[in-house]
């Protein structure tokens, strides 16, 4: 837990506190006193009476009472500190800088344990260990640079990783971001990164909280956390970004079916984020980008103008920005007449706006005024400003800043002149603002926070299904594959449509399902896996006989021990699976079916239960959209009943955890109906 004393401490001992700012405890004193932290400051060494001109108790039972230890010592000595600190000297808040914990090996994993317990015992917060600290405007808790410019309204950033939160900061410091609080949680012994969004969500002031969250995380280890606080946050006018590293695709390669090898983690990561609302960045640099995005107000629509005086840049920006679904709209009409003679001979204004090398800050102030006030086809501007170095661009600079503050639409300032210019960008970014020095790292981000959905609601209308029938068959189910007839009944209980079918093992019996079932017919084989590659799938049987033969040969098949029989029905071939996913419940996938989903893989994932809006919107996010909805004269998918499907396989994994795989593959999808035609539901009990 968060508390008082870890956030705004009135006092703070550094243990292992030292004069050498080459060290861990020297370098987090020295910038605790050049952070003037104004409450008291005590170190605990050995061996000295001062250190760096601090006070400095040799013995710590000598030390008063003490609302915040860091401690920069050996591994081994820190629980018996922390102990006597805990329940000798009143302290409630803890950073550990050391290393040598869980990271390394059992032994330091007990010594973690023993830690949480006694900081657990008096109610005390935990931070680490093996982190670089925690950095507020209140106080600087690290032992790194750099010291970002400390806000209540800049970003609150959270990471995983000490090392990596102190790049991301070298990446955002340079953009002008500032920083409202960073917190590294090391090995989150007590507290990681979902504890501190969790913390964030539920102390959240919209007068006061950072609007703006930041997120390194090498392991999720509380998704549903995680989702409930980070979309809970969003809906409050919050925005969200984050890093995932270490995504693994182990476990996919032992998948039995299309969905396990399909769904892995990391498709359960990408699943959680869009639920969310968090926008998911690859890297660091994209991260501090798009937190420089997040400080611009909010782009509402999709078009953009392109203002440059360099033709290269604001090609490649257009690229990036089209590439990824937003639009550079061509500008005409006689307005746009009208700026045109504002402007020298040779400048555009079609979009790109391009008012050459040459061009003014009072040209560039009437391009702005009118993509602001003539212009409805555009809703943010992007500036690209540079300089050959001939002159300086204080003014262009200064009309900028002047500029961003009257318009609504958003402006973003792209200032590639980093060395030519760097002082008048230092005097535009002093001005509180944040700039971008790559057009298409900019133009990718853009798009990448466009692009990202707004989280789904918080309770989601689950349709209904007989509840009591599907425990029934889990209940008395075995773990591995169930049978055809459990999984019919399964179907039915889920209120998913499916073919009628029946299986059998005997000559007699399949001529007597047959006919029950009518002509034309699909028979296949009950036991491979891949029943296509082994011959084990006839379409379209019309008569007696041919059911009579294709039995006989199939059953010849290795691995077979029944046959089944389902109705011909025709359409479009679509495919929903589902998977359990360690921490994260159920991955639900859609896309299309049959062979496409082994060729092209054109799938997307959400996490269960799904909502009617939320399984429209991932299948109108497949690529294979347009066959979907019907193209050249072709059939749709009924695209309500695809959907609908969708919320049911979702609402079967909630009622059933124990279902492990679950594939329907295919579907057939005509403008009437979504019917599944073949399925594999696998059981893992606990």
């Amino acid at each position: 837990m968060i508390n008082e004393q870890l956030l705004n401490p009135q006092s703070i001992v550094v243990v292992g506190g030292s004069d050498d700012v080459q060290k861990p405890g020297g370098k987090v004193l020295k910038n605790l006193i050049d952070g003037n932290f104004k409450g008291e400051l005590y170190v605990a060494n050995p061996k000295l009476d001062k250190v760096q001109g601090i006070r400095s108790f040799k013995d710590p039972k000598d030390l008063p009472n003490v609302d915040l230890a860091i401690l920069a010592i050996a591994a081994k000595f820190c629980p018996s500190t922390i102990k006597f600190l805990a329940e000798e000297r009143n302290t409630r808040a803890f950073i550990i800088l050391s290393a040598g914990f869980s990271e390394e090996n059992e032994e330091g994993a007990k010594l973690e344990k023993e830690i949480v317990k006694t900081v657990n015992s008096v109610g005390g917060s935990l931070i680490g260990p093996n982190c670089v600290g925690v950095l507020n405007p209140n106080y600087n808790g690290v032992f790194t640079t750099p010291i970002p410019s400390l806000d209540p309204k800049g970003c609150d950033f959270i990471s995983g990783s000490g090392a990596t939160a102190v790049f991301i900061m070298e990446s955002g410091v340079p953009k002008g971001l500032s920083f409202s609080s960073v917190y590294s949680v090391g090995n989150s012994a007590q507290m990681g990164v979902e504890e501190i969004l969790k913390y964030m969500d539920e102390s959240f002031d919209s007068e006061t909280s950072s609007k703006v969250k930041l997120l390194y995380i090498e392991n999720i280890d509380k998704p549903e956390m995680l989702l409930k606080h980070a979309s809970s946050l969003i809906r409050k006018g919050c925005k969200i970004a984050a890093v995932k590293s270490g995504s693994s695709e182990a476990g996919s390669r032992a998948a039995s079916s299309h969905t396990g090898a399909l769904a892995s983690s990391d498709v359960a990561v990408d699943a959680l984020f869009k639920k969310a609302g968090i926008v998911r960045c690859s890297g660091r640099e994209e991260l501090a980008t798009v937190a420089s995005i997040f400080m611009h107000p909010e782009l509402k629509g999709k078009n953009i103008a392109v203002i440059t005086h360099a033709g290269g840049p604001a090609v490649m920006l257009t690229d990036a920005l089209s590439n990824n679904g937003l639009d550079v709209p061509h500008i005409d009409g006689s307005k746009a007449d009208d700026l045109l003679e504002k402007l020298y001979p040779g400048s555009s204004v079609s979009n790109p706006i391009d008012f050459l090398a040459t061009g003014t800050a009072q040209q560039l102030g009437d391009i702005i005024d009118a993509c602001e006030n003539d212009f409805d086809n555009i809703d943010a501007m992007a500036v690209i400003f540079g300089s050959p170095g001939l002159f300086p661009v204080y003014d262009v600079y200064d009309l900028l800043h002047e500029k961003m503050k009257e318009c609504k639409k958003p402006i973003y300032p792209i200032l590639p002149s980093v060395v030519n210019v760097k002082d008048e960008i230092a005097h535009f970014m002093a001005k509180g603002r944040t700039s971008f020095p790559d057009e298409v790292i900019f133009g990718d981000a853009l798009a990448k926070v466009y692009n990202t959905p707004k989280p789904q609601p918080e309770e989601i209308a689950l349709p209904d299904v007989d509840v009591a029938g599907i425990r029934k068959i889990v209940d008395e189910a075995d773990n591995g594959y169930l049978s055809p007839e459990q999984i019919h009944y399964l179907l039915d209980a889920a209120g998913i449509a499916r073919a009628k079918e029946g299986v059998a093992d005997t000559e007699q019996e399949i001529v007597a399902l047959a006919k029950e079932i009518g002509f034309p017919l699909v028979m296949k084989v009950v036991g491979p896996v891949h029943k296509s590659d082994v011959g084990g799938v006839t379409l379209n049987v019309k008569d007696e006989e041919t059911v009579r033969s294709e039995f006989k040969r199939m059953m010849q098949i290795k691995d077979t021990y029944a046959v089944m029989l389902a109705q011909m029905l025709s359409g479009t071939e679509v495919f929903i699976g589902a998977k359990r996913e360690d921490k994260f419940g159920h991955m639900v996938l859609c896309g299309l079916g049959g062979i496409f989903i082994e060729v092209l893989k054109d799938v997307k994932a959400s996490l269960a239960p799904i909502a009617n809006h939320e399984a429209h919107e991932m299948i109108r996010g497949l690529n294979s959209y347009g066959i979907i909805k019907g193209v050249r004269g072709q059939e749709p998918v009924n695209e309500d009943r695809f959907a609908e499907a969708v919320t049911r396989v979702a609402a079967l994994m909630k009622v059933a955890p124990e279902i492990f795989e679950m594939d329907l593959n295919p579907l057939l999808g005509n403008k009437d109906a979504v019917t599944a035609v073949d399925a594999r539901i696998r059981i893992e009990k606990e």
